[in-house]
Order: structure tokens, then sequence, then C-alpha cells
């Protein structure tokens, strides 16, 4: 019980931090952002009601990247100071895997900016990119044993062995799981309001648990997401960026590999896979039909768009979304 205690006291006090510092390193950033224009340039046809948003600026996932790295380094201290150090081996590869795809972002941000359009890093040179980072993450966890090679199955408590199919299977679904966060940060404070959902399940799950590390983690983040929200929402002082939104899926899967909870944290970020799913149908169809659509526009979020939602309407429907689905997966447990 006291451990419990301990457990929510630690999450609590992070997530706290990491929302003022959030809130303050944005208020910093913003001006700063303003001043060298680094604004988000909108290039595509089908999104001309988006066109009042070119120019607001972009990469303000810094604004909580760096929160999050200082509150992660302070908990890092905390644990080595009490000479439990070893113990935050899963917990630095978790941030380095996340960080390394927020540098793919921030990569791909940059040339966005500096070609002022929306032609980033090509598809296949960021999917290169996130697969090399998803492997060295994988294989440094095993490496140090805290990779697990039974996948486990919510619901009915049972561990399926994959052995060494295990590897392609999570970085199949890691890395398609960090491109869907990606996706979803299309209108103002979606990706942050699903977000916030999602780790506030996954720190809830690892309080019931009793893994802290991961709770501090899935706490910084809800914190982050919190203080972000008072820049990003409708209508948005800045956008999060490729170098934001990748930093979330990082998180979030690193936090699944870490629990061993894989598909349960998949279920729990059902708005951001069913916005990966409609764009890769889309995209199929679209080639298959010879130029016919399935949905309007995808992903799903413009769709509603084009029927009439507004994106406070929108974002508010997907965030509950989120919500039945981490009540849905909590019972997985």
């Amino acid at each position: 019980m006291e451990e419990l205690k301990t457990i929510c006291l630690t999450g609590g006090a992070a997530a706290a931090a990491a929302l003022i510092l959030t809130v303050a390193c944005g208020f910093i950033l913003l001006p700063i952002l303003r001043h060298f224009k680094l604004g988000q340039p909108i290039k595509e046809q089908a999104l001309t009601w988006h066109k009042t948003k070119e120019g607001t600026p972009t990469m303000g996932g810094l604004s909580f990247v760096l929160p999050f790295l200082l509150c992660a380094a302070g908990y890092a201290v905390y644990i080595g100071l009490t000479g439990e150090a070893k113990t935050l081996i899963p917990f630095a590869l978790t941030i380095l895997f996340a960080v390394g795809n927020s540098a793919i972002g921030f990569i791909d941000d940059y040339c966005k900016l500096i070609r002022k359009s929306n032609d980033g890093l090509s598809e296949i040179q960021k999917l290169v990119l996130q697969l090399v980072l998803c492997g060295a993450y994988l294989a440094m966890m095993r490496a140090t044993g805290h990779l697990e090679t039974a996948l486990h199955i919510p619901f009915i408590d049972y561990d399926v062995e994959l052995s060494w199919l295990a590897y392609p299977v999570y970085l199949i679904v890691m890395t398609g799981f960090v491109n869907a966060t990606n996706l979803t940060d299309g209108l103002d404070g979606l990706a942050s309001s699903v977000c916030a959902v999602v780790v506030l399940f996954i720190t809830v799950c690892a309080v019931r648990t009793g893994t802290a590390d991961v709770c501090v983690l899935s706490a910084v983040l809800f914190g982050c997401m919190i203080g972000f929200l008072v820049f990003n929402h409708n209508p948005a002082q800045m956008f999060m960026g490729d170098t934001g939104s990748l930093f979330l899926g990082g998180v979030i899967m690193g936090c699944a590999v870490m629990m061993n909870q894989l598909l349960l944290f998949v279920l729990a970020g059902f708005v951001f896979v069913i916005d990966m799913l409609t764009s890769l149908l889309q995209t199929t169809y679209f080639k298959l039909s010879h130029g016919k659509r399935l949905f309007p526009i995808a992903p799903i979020h413009h769709s509603f768009e084009k029927w009439g939602w507004s994106e406070n309407q929108i974002v508010a429907l997907f965030a509950g979304v989120s919500v039945l689905f981490c009540v849905l997966a909590y019972f997985g447990l």
C-alpha cells in the first residue's frame, strides 16, 4: 500500500511539473518561432478551408519534448540517488527511442520549412529511419533482458510465445502506431487531446500494476499534453509538427514494450489506429479502383470536416471515443 502511494505521488508530481514547464516553455518558444517565421505551409488542395492556418508556427513539439526530458532526468537522478540506477535501463532506452522519433520529425519539419512546402522527407526515407530506430531499440531492450518475446493477449490473460517472430511483429506494430499519431495531428488540439486520454489510461494501468517507471513516463506526457493544449486548442497558436507527433507515438509504444502490453495499448489508441487504417484503405482503394474514393478525404477526421463538423466537435468526439476505448482496454489489463 505504501509503494502504491509513493507511485501515485511521484506520478502526480511529475505530471504537475511537466504541465508547468510546458506552459512556461511554450510562452518562451512561441515568440521565437514567430520571429524566425517558422510557419506551417499548407498546400493540400483538398483542404482549402485550412489555408487560414498557413503560417501558424510549427515545431511546437519542442515546447513539451524539452520539459519531458527535464522531468525524466529529474526522476532518473532521484532513482540514482536511491541506488537503483540499474532499473532505469529500459526507462532510458525508451526515452532515447522517443527522442529518436522526434529527431526524425524535426528533420522532416525542417525540410518542409526550408522548401516552403509540405514536402519534407520522402515516405521511404522516413520509414527507413523509423524502422532502423525501432529495430535498434528492440535489439537493445532484448540485449539488456527487457524485451518479452511472448506477446500478451488482453482479456484472456494469455501469452503467445512468438520467439524470433516477435521482432518483426513489434517492428511493424510500433512503427505503424508512431506514424498513426503523426496522421492524427491534423486538427487544432486533436492529437494532443487524444494522446492526453491515452497516456492517462497508461498511467492508471502503471499504478495498478506497480510499474513506477512507466507511470512517470506517461504521467509526464499527460502533463505535457495539458500544458501544450494552452497553445494548441482551436484556434491553435502553434502546431506540434512531426517533431512532436512522432515523439508521442514513441513514448506510448515504449511504454507498451516496457509493460508487455502492446496489443492493449494499441486498442486504447484506437483513434490513432483508425486514422491510419482509413488512410491506408483510401490509398489502396484509390489505386485499385482507378480514382474512386471510400471516404471524402482521409484520414477520417478530415472527412468529418467535409460532413460539416467543426474542429471543436471533431476533437470532442474523438477524445470521447478514446475515453470509451481506454475504459474497454482497462478491463483487458
